[in-house]
């Protein structure tokens, strides 16, 4: 709005002999146009998954609350999606269990749909609306789990922190160390010592 303001201003200073101002102001709105350029590159690259894989054929909101059902149809319906949804999710932690995807420090959501072979929007709503997760947190919470394994394991006893930060999928040690504090309340060296004691 205030760059607007700005332009139009400008527009009616090139009729004047106000160059100088002019000049002032043309460096004002290259300048707003950097740092708005700047903070949507910022916010791209903080949230990757905002900007990729945009469906086209996506629904709006109002067009589903416009589909109204009868009622019992609608409570019979709502039964079959819950249960699929409950089937999904267990389908879900069952592949992260057993495939351990989130080794992969490039892990996405798009290349977690796709091995999964479910569309990403839909992984994307089953994460974070139906377990009210965001992406990252849901796999990060694998990640630390199996670093808590790795921390009380004797025959891992000798490796460092940082060798098993990186082992389950973390690149970051700084990441690691809040998301692991978050989760048991400890951080990795004080849980590792509750298992060895050192003197």
């Amino acid at each position: 709005m205030v760059v607007h303001y700005f332009a139009t201003f400008k527009n009616i200073l090139r009729y004047t002999d106000e160059h100088q101002l002019l000049t002032v102001i043309n460096g004002f709105l290259e300048i707003m146009a950097l740092l708005f350029t700047s903070w949507f590159v910022l916010k791209a690259l903080k949230y990757p998954e905002f900007f990729r894989g945009v469906d086209p054929q996506l629904q709006l909101i109002n067009d589903f609350k416009n589909k109204t059902e009868p009622k019992t149809r609608s409570e019979g319906k709502q039964n079959i999606d819950n249960s699929n949804v409950n089937l999904q999710i267990e389908l879900l932690n069952t592949y992260m269990t057993e495939k351990k995807p989130y080794l992969d420090p490039a892990l996405t959501m798009q290349s977690l749909a796709t091995q999964m072979n479910m569309p990403t929007r839909e992984l994307s709503i089953l994460i974070n609306s139906n377990m009210k997760q965001h992406f990252f947190h849901f796999v990060n919470t694998y990640r630390i789990e199996n670093a808590m394994e790795l921390l009380k394991k004797h025959s891992k006893k000798d490796s460092t922190v940082l060798e098993i930060l990186y082992q389950v999928g973390f690149n970051s040690k700084s990441s690691f160390n809040t998301a692991f504090k978050k989760h048991t309340a400890l951080t990795p060296t004080e849980y590792r010592n509750t298992f060895y004691k050192t003197d």
